[in-house]
């Protein structure tokens, strides 16, 4: 791709504004750092609509250990454990620096954290902010601190759509204007380049995420060359609330540990018979139970008014919010719920170090895969693996570069020109996702979602940021076609057994993916029986 400006810079390149990119970005002070924000700073970003909180082991009673154990237990069998015991050993440090960086965790009279306990946890662990403003009010106090580290320069309004490459290394980024009407690209090079751009989600018809959310930097990664990890097992929260806006509303786990339970339209508690913790499950077994009544027709339902009454108003504030937008009053009534595409285990795969498989790139938050979260990741864990590998990732960075070198700010003008995506393939390919690549899977809707995405694809095939989308829904759909067995969040109804040789995670690159989805095509093409 042929770019009207190519921009040498000594800045470290952070693709992203979410907790990651602003936690690496503050570690790695005074190294100078560009970051590269689609959207006005704060906004836009998956970390800002965490409701839940921070997992870690805060209370005597409790331990990393145990911590470790229960996400090795959520994970289904493929969380590396050497990482879980990383991460879960380093949560309370984290937890203290934050606190340090101006983070408002509710705190009890007595000045210890307010602990609260979500699904899968052998202990209230989750570290909350005012409720369920978590993600918020730490995205808050970090952009605080940004604002006060003159080393760190922040570009808003651009959207990164692809990795420039030299003799096989990683050397800088292609960036667009990020406004409707697009731009000619430009290229921006560094020192190293962090890829914080958040997860996939959002190439589901019904998500949580934010809209802008769709998998561009997996599919970026991909598309260069690099290794994507487990990439079948996407996360689909069960609350999310079930009143038509796009992003879903999310009705955060946290209710349910508070005590609200989940019925259908019968008035029945149908999680008692799914699973010993009830609607403490691990997230995976209740999104299926909440698939399975809304595919019947009995319309699920989340009821807070016996555990929360009047509190739900000042104690989640999100949720009384959304529920006020779409004329509910959660005292007197429940809340309509669905499954929604939440948050994406796979991802770029990266070491301890926060690298990934093409020298000069690193990864840290959603949009990486680390080996933390298995086949279904532990609630609250979210936020906890974006510090841990964000800080890791800029220490290996700044032990990869060495002596700090000064560098001046960053000067992009864009020029008009450069494709833009269709709106109407986007959502003609978020469609298929949700119809075939969803929380039950089988072989048919598999195939059938790669030949609709690669006929999508065609489409557009000189819009990279459409591109992007494309290969990272494609690595989605050919990871769970392959993966012939039921695991954690990956349900395929013509394999439902988990098979103990498949107790590992899955590795694909770009090209692995396409020859298979180009198989597939080419058979369908001959054969029109072919299903």
């Amino acid at each position: 791709m042929e770019s009207s400006q190519d921009i040498q810079s000594n800045r470290i390149v952070i693709i992203g504004a979410g907790l990651g990119a602003l936690y690496a970005a503050l570690t790695l002070a005074p190294r100078p750092v560009v970051m590269i924000s689609p959207d006005p700073l704060g906004q836009g970003a998956s970390s800002a609509w965490a409701q839940g909180g921070v997992a870690a082991a805060m209370d005597v009673s409790d331990s990393p250990a145990a911590h470790a154990r229960d996400t090795q237990r959520a994970g289904a069998g493929t969380v590396d454990a050497q990482v879980a015991d990383l991460v879960t050993r380093e949560a309370r440090e984290h937890i203290l620096d934050l606190t340090t960086l101006g983070a408002p965790f509710d705190r009890t009279a007595d000045g210890s954290y307010v602990m609260s306990r979500e699904a899968a946890h052998s202990y209230a662990r989750v570290v909350r902010v005012k409720g369920d403003q978590a993600g918020a009010e730490i995205m808050r106090a970090l952009i605080e601190r940004l604002r006060e580290t003159p080393s760190i320069q922040v570009i808003e309004g651009a959207m990164a759509e692809g990795l420039e490459l030299s003799d096989g290394a990683v050397t800088g980024v292609r960036l667009a204007s990020s406004a409707p009407s697009g731009s000619a690209p430009l290229v921006l090079r560094g020192q190293a380049v962090l890829m914080a751009g958040g997860g996939s989600a959002g190439l589901y018809a019904i998500t949580t995420n934010p809209p802008r959310i769709r998998g561009q930097a997996l599919g970026m990664a991909a598309r260069a060359g690099a290794e994507i990890a487990d990439a079948e097992f996407m996360q689909f929260h069960p609350t999310a609330m079930d009143v038509g806006e796009d992003p879903a509303p999310l009705a955060t786990e946290a209710l349910r540990g508070e005590g609200a339970i989940l019925v259908n339209a019968d008035g029945a508690r149908f999680m008692l018979d799914e699973h010993p913790d009830a609607e403490l499950a691990p997230r995976d077994v209740v999104a299926r139970a909440i698939f399975a009544q809304s595919i019947a027709g009995k319309r699920p339902l989340l009821d807070t008014r016996a555990a929360l009454g009047e509190a739900i108003t000042t104690v989640f504030p999100a949720v009384s919010a959304a529920c006020a937008r779409n004329g509910i009053d959660p005292t007197q009534d429940p809340i309509p719920v669905a499954a929604a595409a939440h948050y994406h285990m796979g991802g770029i795969a990266t070491d301890l170090d926060g690298k990934s498989s093409l020298p000069g790139l690193w990864a840290c938050g959603e949009c990486a895969s680390t080996g933390l979260h298995g086949a279904n990741r532990l609630a609250s864990n979210g936020l906890l693996e974006a510090l841990v590998y964000a800080r890791r990732a800029a220490q290996d960075i700044a032990r990869t570069l060495g002596p700090l070198k000064e560098a001046t700010s960053v000067r992009l003008e864009f020029a008009p020109g450069g494709a833009t995506t269709d709106p109407a393939h986007v959502a003609a390919l978020r469609r298929a996702m949700t119809q075939n690549v969803g929380v039950v899977r089988d072989a048919a809707g598999l195939r059938a979602a790669l030949s609709e995405i690669a006929a999508l694809a065609a489409t557009q095939p000189d819009c990279e940021s459409f591109q992007n989308i494309c290969t990272a829904a494609t690595m989605i759909a050919a990871a769970a076609l392959l993966r012939e067995e039921s695991r954690g969040a990956h349900e395929r109804s013509d394999f439902p057994e988990t098979l103990p040789a498949l107790a590992h995670r899955s590795r694909l690159t770009w090209e692995a993916a396409k020859a298979l989805r180009d198989s597939l095509c080419d058979a369908s093409a001959s054969d029109p029986e072919t299903p």
